[in-house]
């Protein structure tokens, strides 16, 4: 379990181990496979005015439409806001993109970067780069019942997953004897809670937290069962550099501002 402070401290921290990781990982995956990345270099997006972004149009509270239409969210503010640093307005081309083509729109050269809820991993990395991470996910606890206070409150429950999901491993380690039922979707969860076929549901805090604010009846036990870092997706190769540092550099400088942490708990994200 992390509190609020040492967050944005382990953030930092994973800034310069993922920098340096990834970096070799780059290197060697791009001689390894020929995949290069066709997004737009520097120069290229300053001449032009804009950057294009991918993003999620239904996660909320990281990217969603309100009631107009409207994308908003932690992702859109991160991506507005990078607009403003890399080409001087807050111009910026939002691309809805469904999960399985997150890493693929990069690759395709449809945006220049992708900030849709991906966390960085080292499979992921062989075929694209990472930024600092701007958010620390993690595998958490949802539930009706108010009086839950710990994990051992969880014993013996039935706790509802995502059928196939890394979140299965966790649960088994931290609640052993709890009974897992699994599930396809997390609207299936919710029917599960509410048929009280399940007591909880596990899964990531960034998808929850939005869940919980729909339906205030429920609430998220303040317990992390695991951390994984969300980071902007970037093309690899060596002409792609000025981006990635500018990113880089520009990401680092919201987390020791402020600013980031200020529009997570804008947006309600534990």
């Amino acid at each position: 379990m992390y509190n609020r402070c040492n967050r944005w401290e382990i953030i930092t921290r994973l800034h310069l181990v993922l920098s340096a990781t990834i970096f070799w990982i780059s290197c060697f995956s791009i001689v390894g496979t020929g995949l290069t990345a066709s997004a737009a270099e520097m120069p290229e997006i300053q001449q032009r005015g804009y950057i294009t972004v991918a993003v999620k149009d239904n996660l909320r509270p990281l990217g969603f439409r309100d009631a107009n239409g409207n994308l908003q969210g932690l992702e859109i503010d991160l991506a507005q806001r990078l607009a403003l640093d890399l080409v001087g307005t807050e111009a910026v081309k939002l691309k809805p993109v469904a999960n399985r083509d997150r890493l693929s729109i990069v690759l395709d050269k449809k945006v220049d970067f992708a900030i849709a809820r991906v966390t960085a991993t080292e499979s992921r990395s062989r075929i694209v780069s990472f930024s600092v991470p701007y958010y620390l996910d993690s595998t958490v606890l949802v539930t009706k019942d108010a009086s839950v206070q710990k994990l051992s409150d969880f014993a013996k429950q039935k706790i509802a997953v995502l059928n196939n999901s890394s979140t299965i491993a966790k649960v088994r380690y931290f609640v052993s004897n709890a009974e897992l039922i699994g599930v396809n979707s997390y609207q299936e969860a919710r029917q599960k809670i509410e048929s009280n076929a399940a007591f909880a549901f596990a899964a990531d805090a960034s998808v929850l937290s939005g869940w919980v604010q729909q339906y205030p009846q429920y609430r998220l036990l303040p317990i992390k069962l695991s951390t994984e870092p969300l980071s902007v997706v970037m093309p690899k190769g060596l002409q792609y550099d000025e981006l990635r540092r500018n990113v880089n550099e520009a990401i680092a400088r919201y987390l020791a501002e402020g600013w980031l942490q200020q529009r997570v708990q804008y947006w309600g994200l534990p």
